[in-house]
C-alpha cells in the first residue's frame, strides 16, 4: 500500500479539509464551528497529511499528555475510504504512541459516525460516553 504520513505545512488547508469533510456533522452539533475555528484549535496539534500514492487524501492529528496519546483528528476524503488508509492511519498512531513511550492510545468520535466500526475494529473500546460522544481507548505494546 503506497500510504505515506507528512507533517502538515499548510495548517489553513490541513482545517479546511477537516472543515468540509466534517461538515455534515458540524452543521448538526456544532453550528457555530468554521475551518477557522478548526484551525484555532488544531494548530498546536501533531498535523499529519496523509498521502494515498502521493495525493493527500486525508489528516491526522495526535496530542500528547503524560500519560496517553489522543487521536484528534483522523479524516479521509470519502472517494479514499474503505482502501485501508483508516487503518494505516490508526497503526501510525499507534507507532507514534509507542514512540513516545506511551501505552494508550484514546480518541474521541460522534456516536453517529461510521468511524465507530474502525475503531472497534481495531482494538478500541468505549470507556465512556455522553449524548453524543464515545469516548475511546486503545492499549498500545
Amino acid at each position: 500500500m503506497d500510504i505515506t504520513f507528512l507533517p502538515s505545512k499548510d495548517l489553513e488547508k490541513a482545517a479546511t479539509f477537516t472543515f468540509e469533510n466534517m461538515r455534515v456533522y458540524y452543521e448538526q452539533f456544532a453550528p457555530d464551528w468554521n475551518a477557522s475555528k478548526v484551525l484555532e484549535v488544531t494548530s498546536s496539534l501533531e498535523n499529519y497529511d496523509i498521502l494515498y500514492h502521493k495525493e493527500v487524501v486525508g489528516v491526522m492529528r495526535l496530542q500528547f499528555e503524560n500519560e496517553c496519546c489522543i487521536l484528534r483528528d483522523l479524516q479521509v476524503v470519502a472517494t479514499a475510504q474503505n482502501k485501508g488508509i483508516g487503518y494505516a492511519a490508526l497503526q501510525e498512531a499507534k507507532k507514534r504512541t509507542l514512540q513516545a513511550n506511551l501505552n494508550k492510545l484514546t480518541l474521541r468520535v460522534f456516536k453517529v459516525s461510521p468511524a465507530v466500526n474502525l475503531y472497534k475494529r481495531n482494538g478500541f473500546t468505549i470507556q465512556s460516553e455522553d449524548d453524543r460522544f464515545y469516548n475511546m481507548e486503545a492499549k498500545v505494546g
